[in-house]
């Protein structure tokens, strides 16, 4: 049964396991896979990196190489057909734009679970989202192991 209906729901996909488990939450979540827009933040390019003195690369072309490699992961996942849209900038920021800027429903982020010595120094992405975005986040946590 499906909880969402009518709203477009956004997962965040950094390549990881966990961030497909964040995908197929959404899939439960929806009865047409059509609602779930898969979006992947790309850095900013960086002036002083040598690749880009060799051979220049805009964020257009990076976008459409990136656009190509996620379809790819995405279909060896089982996954055929996803609607993929590649940005660049703050990760946290941009997701939140994102569904802003489609009107989003939710938001499905995995939480990696790094420790807090982590977090105050590099800064959390699943943080902003959540601090940012203007729908509802759901926060998948990794589950830790009983010691």
């Amino acid at each position: 049964m499906a909880w969402i209906t009518d709203r477009i729901i956004v997962v965040p996909l950094d390549l990881s396991e966990f961030s497909l488990k964040a995908l197929d939450a959404a899939r439960q979540l929806v009865e047409d896979k059509a609602a779930i827009r898969v979006l992947h933040i790309l850095p900013q390019l960086d002036t002083a990196e040598p690749s880009a003195f060799w051979r220049p690369v805009d964020d257009e072309s990076r976008s459409l190489q990136t656009r190509a490699a996620m379809s790819a992961f995405l279909q060896e996942h089982g996954y055929e057909k996803m609607n993929i849209t590649v940005r660049t900038g703050d990760p946290g920021t941009q997701i939140a734009l994102f569904a802003d800027d489609i009107n989003a429903g939710l938001i499905v982020i995995p939480s990696h679970g790094r420790g807090m010595l982590t977090k105050m120094l590099l800064g959390s992405t699943t943080d902003r989202v959540v601090h940012l975005a203007h729908c509802p986040v759901l926060v998948l946590k990794e589950q830790r192991k009983k010691t």
